[in-house]
C-alpha cells in the first residue's frame, strides 16, 4: 500500500514536470530564422585550451574556416599545456587555405588564487581581443560548421540579444555515450528549461559553455569574466551575470545541418570518463549543500526509480493498481525523454532505459559530494578546486 501511494505521487510529479516545467522536454528551441543584420560587427573567437593537442585537428580548422562577412579572428589561449597544444594550433593555422580567419596563440600568466583555470584563460583571451563588438567563447573540443558564427551574430543583432548560446551535440558513438549523453542534456534542460531561460525577466538563466556568443558591452556591464572567476559551472554563471545586469540571453539546441553544426568531438570511450565529466561539477551544482544533496537523492528516487520498481513489483505480485501506477509514471517519463532520444538519433525504445541512467547520475552526484568531502573537489586536467 505504501509503494502504491508513493507511485501515485511519482505520477503526479511527472504530470507537473511535463506540463509546468517550461516544456523542458521539447527539442524545438533552435536559433531564430536567420535574418541579415544591417552591418556585420567585429568578433573575436576565444578558445581556452589545456592539453588539447589530440582534439584540435578535429575542431580548430572549422573555426578558422568560418564564412563570416565581417571582421573576425581566433584567439587560442594555451593554458600551460604539456602536450604541444600551442604547436599543433600553429601548424593547423599554417596549413589552412587562403582566406581563413587569422589565429593568435598566447599563454596566460600563472593561475592566481581564486580563479579556475578555464576562466583565467578566457579572461586572457578577452583582453587580447581588445575593442571588438562580440566574443564567441567556445571550447577546444567543439567543432563548428562554417556558417555557425554568422548565424549566431545574426541572431544576436536582429533579435537584440546580449548572449546567444547553443548546446553542442555531444558524441554518441560508444554504448556508454549513447546511454548517458542524451540524458545529460535532458537533465540540464529539466534544471534550466530553455524557454524559461530565454524569457526576459525570468529568474532562470543558463548557457552552454561550448558555444556562447556574448556582446562585449554586456559582458563588461556584468563585471567581466572576473565576476565569475571562481565558478566551476561557468556557463550558467555567465548567463546569470549577463541577465542580472539587464542583458537578454538565449539558449537552444545545436542544429543537425553540416553548415551550422556545433558538435563536441571529445571521446568518452568508457563509463569512467563520463562519470568524471558529471561528478566533477555535480556537487557544485548543489552549492556544496548536504541538505540539497539529500533532497536530490530523494527526489531522483521518487521521480525516476519508483515507477519501474512499482511496475515490476506489481507485475510480479499480480497487483494491478500498483502495476498501473508504476507503468503510468514510467510511460510519462519515457514520453518526455523520447524527443531527446530522437534528437540524438537513438531508437525510441531507448527512452525506457532512463531510470537506469538516472540511477547512474544519482550515484555520480553522491560520488561528487564524497570527492568534495575528501578535499579533491572539482578535478580537471591536473587541477583541483576545493
Amino acid at each position: 500500500m505504501v509503494l502504491l501511494w508513493v507511485s501515485l505521487l511519482s505520477v503526479l510529479c511527472w504530470v507537473w514536470l511535463a506540463c509546468f516545467q517550461g516544456f523542458f522536454w521539447r527539442t524545438d528551441v533552435r536559433l531564430p530564422e536567420r535574418l541579415t543584420p544591417p552591418a556585420w560587427p567585429s568578433v573575436a573567437l576565444v578558445v581556452p585550451a589545456r592539453d588539447e593537442a589530440e582534439v584540435l585537428p578535429l575542431s580548430l580548422p572549422g573555426l578558422l574556416a568560418q564564412r563570416y562577412p565581417g571582421s573576425a579572428r581566433v584567439i587560442l589561449v594555451d593554458d600551460h599545456s604539456t602536450d604541444g597544444t600551442a604547436r599543433v594550433a600553429r601548424e593547423l593555422s599554417a596549413g589552412t587555405a587562403t582566406g581563413a580567419l587569422p589565429l593568435t596563440v598566447s599563454t596566460p600568466p600563472p593561475l592566481p588564487p581564486g580563479w579556475t583555470g578555464k576562466l583565467w584563460a578566457v579572461r586572457h583571451g578577452v583582453e587580447l581581443a581588445g575593442d571588438v563588438d562580440y566574443l564567441l567563447l567556445t571550447d577546444a573540443d567543439i567543432a563548428h560548421g562554417p556558417e555557425t558564427l554568422a548565424a549566431l551574430v545574426a541572431a544576436a543583432e536582429t533579435q537584440h540579444l546580449d548572449l546567444v548560446s547553443q548546446m553542442a551535440r555531444l558524441r554518441t558513438e560508444t554504448g556508454w555515450e549513447r546511454l548517458i549523453v542524451p540524458a545529460f542534456v535532458y537533465f540540464f534542460a529539466q534544471l534550466y528549461p530553455f524557454r524559461r531561460s530565454n524569457r526576459p525577466g525570468s529568474r532562470t538563466a543558463a548557457a552552454a559553455g561550448g558555444c556562447s556568443l556574448v556582446r562585449r558591452e554586456a559582458l563588461e556591464r556584468a563585471g567581466g569574466i572576473a565576476a565569475i572567476r571562481g565558478a566551476v559551472i561557468d556557463d550558467v554563471s555567465l548567463a546569470r551575470a549577463v541577465k542580472r545586469s539587464g542583458g537578454r540571453t538565449w539558449l537552444g539546441l545545436a542544429e543537425h545541418t553540416a553548415a551550422l553544426r556545433v558538435d563536441s568531438v571529445r571521446p568518452y570511450p568508457g563509463l569512467g570518463p563520463l562519470w568524471r565529466m558529471v561528478s566533477r561539477s555535480a556537487y557544485a551544482q548543489l552549492r556544496h549543500s548536504l541538505p540539497l544533496l539529500v533532497g536530490t537523492v530523494l527526489g531522483l528516487t521518487l521521480v525516476y526509480l519508483v515507477p519501474p520498481v512499482a511496475a515490476i513489483t506489481g507485475l510480479a505480485a499480480g497487483d494491478l493498481p500498483l502495476l498501473a501506477a508504476g507503468a503510468a509514471g514510467w510511460a510519462l517519463m519515457a514520453g518526455t525523454y523520447l524527443p531527446m532520444v530522437r534528437y540524438y538519433g537513438r531508437p525510441a525504445p531507448a527512452a525506457a532505459l532512463l531510470p537506469f541512467t538516472a540511477l547512474l547520475y544519482l550515484l555520480m552526484t553522491v560520488d561528487s559530494a564524497v570527492q568534495h568531502w575528501r578535499g579533491r573537489g572539482a578535478a580537471w586536467k591536473g587541477r583541483t578546486y576545493t
